[in-house]
Order: C-alpha cells, then structure tokens, then sequence
C-alpha cells in the first residue's frame, strides 16, 4: 500500500448480480488507506471541472489510485481487467451498441425526422415540449438505464426545433430516470433496497421488507423534490437559474443547443446522419412506433413476469425488427451494415467515458473510499440527526464512487440497525425516515456526479456535452439537497429531539 497508513475495518458489502439494470458488482475490500482512499475519485472530479476533459480527469486519477495502491504506471492493463471484463460492464457495453445501430436505423428512416415534424405541429412551445419530456421520463419508470437512453433520442429534434438546450434535455432524461424508480414500488430498486432489508431489525422476509419500503417512500424527500423541480421548470413556476439559465437563453436567443466548443457524447457519425436515398416517404408506425413498441413491451412484460426487466433483448430485438424493415423498403444490405457501423462508432465517446468511470470506481473501492467515509462518520449518528446524516453519508458515497446501488449495498447494514437500535427494535417515523434518506442519499449523489453511469447515459441520450450537463444540472440537485435537509433536520428535532 506504499507510504499510506493502513486501515482495517469491518464492513461487509454484497455483491450485486449481472441482472442488476448494469449496475458494477460492489468489490469487497477489508482496508482502507484513510483519506487517501478518496484522492483518485476526487481528483478525478476537480480535473473534470477545471479542463473539461472528463476522460483525461479519470484517466489521470486511476493513475494516481494506482500510485496510492502502491501498483504503479504499470497496473493500469490489470485494472482495466478486473474493472471490465465482468458481465456488468459487457452488459451496459451491448446495450449501448445496440441504443447506436437503433438510433441509426431510426435517422436512416428518416423517422425521427418525421416524428418531429408532426410533434412540433402539436407541441409549439418550449413549454409543451419540456412537459412532454417530463411526462415521458417517467413513464418509463422501471429502468434508469432505459429511460434516458429512450428520451434523450425522441426529444431531440424537438427540443432543438424549440430552441432548447442539450444540457436542458439531459437535465430532465436525468432527472426523471433514478429519482423516479426509486419512488416506485414494483420497480428494480425496490426490489433491490427490499432484498438488502431482509433480515435486519424486525424485517424477517422479502414480504416484511417491501412493505417497509412502501411506507417509507413518502418521506423521500429528495427523489420527491428532483422529479416535481422538472415539472415546475417545465412548467415556468420555477424559474432557471445558474449555468441552466445561460444555456437556455445560449439556446433561444442565438439558436445554438450546444455551447461553442462543446462535444457532445453522441459522435457525428450518428448526430449528423442522413436519411437513406431510398425512403422517399416516412413511414412512421412501421418505422418509429412499433420498434419502440417492441422495446416497451419487451422490457415491461419481462419484468411483470420475471420481476427483471430484460432491457438488452428489448433492444436487439428492436434493431433485428427495423433492420429486416428497412431492407423490405430497398435499403441494400451494404448500407445497413455501414450504418450500423456508423452506429456503433456514434457510441464510442460515452462507451469510453463509462469505461474509464467503471475503473476509477474499481480502484476507489479497492482502497476502500467508502468503508473510510461510513468509518469517519459513524461516530455522529444519534436519533435527532440520523435521517440526515444517513443522506449526508450516502450523498458522499454515490458521489464519489458514482454508484447508488453499491452506496445502499454499503450503508444499510450500517444505518438501518442503528434506527432499529434507537427505535427499540420497531418499525416507527425514525426507521421509516432513515431508509427513505438513505434512499434518496444514494440517488442524489449518484445524480450529480460525473462518474456516475446514469449521468453520462443522460448525456449520451441528450448528445449533450457531459460536463456541460453536469454542470449544469449541479445545482438544481444541490437546491433539491438543501431542501431535503431542511425537512430531515426539521422531523429531527421535532419529533426525535
């Protein structure tokens, strides 16, 4: 471990399954090495703000946690390995390739184009379009993989006709994505944060779990907060503010949805694709509506019947059904494949982007940046400040690792016991509350962190600049934090004073 002093702790973490929407299996480090564990996560973070270089940043903080770990230059091969080569990763890498040939196969239809069109005969105004992308964003609640990936492409053309910003439509792919699946009940995440509850306190059994969940979601403040600030901005009671402000009027008043120098996550070989020759006429329903039928139906019936939503073989077959239509409207098989060449390349920014993101996180858990956090904090839990300090301490965790999955994996068995510890062993308003902060801890950090996979699939489905996005997105999440806060201190001293 080099120069650094080394740590032992007792935190046990879970490991999650590849089934988990793509979600990186939790290491299981018993050391830390203190403060040091979180260098690389941080320093990637301030490299990323100060040069806008997202991949350079991680590049060089995976680097320097190599250094920390004592395994040098020379272990970066190694760590690309251990980081990637697991189904998790490969899961996220195919449906990103297969979201590339889908988009692609759509533009050479011409059928976003047409979509458009007709939308923009309905929705006129900046205002109906924003309400559209919220309404839309969390309708597709059972995944945070699927819905920014399936917004973000079929509000484009719209939002840009509109004079909306990329970073504007990122904000709502975003913030309608894990805010809102961690509301719903029947979603992945519950299912998820239920499991992780069974057998802690008095939850004996999945049944027990999920109903504490349920009760426990009203006072998730933060998930609650996030998705209602995209229906008032949308809506025009809550004004924009900070760099969102400067974007929207970049984008209104001078027609550009992207900053000058920005780049986007979506390369030009999909952002600048034309229309085939040999589609003279759109077919819309045939072309546009049932491929995204098949996704929807595919991904929603798998998951009413098995309980996980099979969003890889939604989407293959998706590109399977478009590619064979296109080539019954004369599309020659040639120009499908070079197309879905052009799709894959169209993907390759936000493909080396979560790369680089899964290695920083793997070295950071490695050194064991979380176990270091819940050590250092653990000592200023008490009844009156356990709810925020819970979402305090999961913020900090999502944040720097860029998992909200792998922070509710580490901190349960830390704060739940000591609710139920406080609570006598009952399910009571401190229990409830702990859990719902820990909940929304998770997403919020998750949320505003440009590590994060939802965050730069937000991107890549918008084809926004990343940290245009995450800068731009800060500090709504920031407000949305400070509000939650407020009402965790305030339940604090009111009622567990």
């Amino acid at each position: 471990m080099g120069c650094c002093k080394v740590h032992h702790v007792e935190v046990t973490l879970r490991s999650l399954s590849p089934d988990t929407q793509g979600d990186e299996a939790i290491a299981e480090p018993v050391i830390h090495v203190g403060a040091w564990s979180l260098v690389p996560a941080l320093l990637a973070v301030a490299l990323a703000f100060l040069t806008r270089e997202a991949v350079f940043s991680l590049l060089v903080a995976c680097v320097v946690g190599l250094l920390i770990a004592g395994e040098g230059f020379w272990g970066l091969p190694e760590l690309f390995q251990r980081a990637l080569g697991n189904p998790a990763f490969i899961w996220v890498l195919l449906v990103e390739l297969c979201i590339g040939v889908l988009v692609a196969f759509f533009l050479r239809s011409a059928s976003t184009e047409e979509f458009a069109r007709r939308m923009g005969t309905r929705l006129r105004s900046r205002k109906q379009v924003q309400l559209f992308g919220w309404f839309l964003g969390m309708l597709i609640f059972f995944s945070d993989y699927f819905s920014p990936l399936l917004t973000g492409p079929v509000l484009r053309s719209l939002t840009d006709r509109v004079g909306i910003s990329r970073e504007k439509l990122a904000f709502i792919c975003d913030s309608t994505s894990a805010p809102m699946c961690v509301l719903v009940p029947f979603s992945a995440w519950a299912i998820f944060l239920s499991g992780l509850l069974v057998g802690i306190g008095p939850i004996a059994d999945t049944q027990a779990a999920l109903s504490f969940f349920i009760h426990s979601v009203v006072l998730d403040f933060y998930a609650w907060i996030a998705v209602a600030m995209v229906g008032l901005i949308a809506a025009g009671l809550v004004p924009d503010f900070g760099p969102m402000r400067r974007a929207e009027n970049r984008a209104s008043n001078e027609g550009k949805p992207l900053a000058d120098g920005a780049v986007p996550m979506m390369s030009v070989e999909l952002s600048e694709m034309k229309p085939a020759e040999q589609i003279t006429r759109p077919r819309l329903t045939v072309n546009f509506f049932v491929p995204l039928a098949i996704v929807v139906s595919i991904a929603v019936g798998s998951y009413a019947a098995t309980g996980s939503a099979r969003i890889l073989e939604a989407f293959m077959s998706a590109v399977a059904y478009l590619g064979i239509v296109l080539w019954l409207q004369r599309v020659p098989m040639k120009d499908l494949v070079a197309t879905s060449m052009q799709g894959i390349k169209g993907v390759v920014p936000a493909l080396l982007l979560l790369a680089l993101a899964y290695s920083i996180n793997a070295i950071s858990q490695e050194l064991g940046a979380a176990a270091y956090v819940v050590e250092a904090t653990r000592g200023w839990l008490t009844p009156t400040w356990l709810p925020l300090l819970t979402f305090v301490l999961c913020g900090l965790i999502s944040f720097s690792t860029g998992t909200s999955w792998g922070t509710y994996a580490i901190v349960m068995p830390i704060a739940m016991p000591v609710a139920f510890e406080f609570s006598g062993g009952a399910i009571d308003s401190l229990s409830l509350a702990t859990l719902a902060a820990l909940a929304g801890g998770g997403v919020f950090g998750d949320h505003c962190s440009p590590l994060s996979d939802t965050t730069i699939l937000s991107s890549f489905g918008a084809a926004s600049d990343h940290m245009d996005h995450v800068k731009t997105q800060l500090p709504y999440a920031l407000a949305a934090a400070a509000l939650s806060l407020a009402l965790y201190a305030a339940l604090g001293l009111v009622w567990w004073s």
